[in-house]
């Protein structure tokens, strides 16, 4: 009986703990490099909060590294929407 009640606890506990995982967040952005000016155009996975402003200080530090000034966070969404965007982006999809 307890090797029954221990199942069940562990089943229901894995139960609520799937929903408490955030959703995969990516963020859709545009970046510029200057001496030559260079633009694009990209999509990144963010991890933690899923809004703009979160998104907006983990790219200013990825794209920074890399030499590239972030101009602006588009928008925000989950992975329905990455299809969408993945020709826009080109090689800048999921890179940053």
């Amino acid at each position: 009986m307890k090797h029954i009640a221990l199942m069940l606890s562990l089943a229901v506990a894995l139960a609520l703990a799937g929903p408490a995982q955030a959703a995969d967040c990516y963020a859709d952005y545009k970046a510029k490099q200057d001496n030559p000016l260079r633009l694009h155009y990209g999509v990144a996975q963010i991890t933690g909060e899923c809004s703009k402003p979160a998104a907006r200080r983990a790219l200013s530090q990825r794209l920074a590294a890399q030499g590239w000034t972030l101009l602006n966070v588009v928008s925000v969404f989950d992975a329905s929407g990455l299809a969408e965007r993945k020709d826009s982006a080109g090689p800048y999809y999921l890179r940053f």
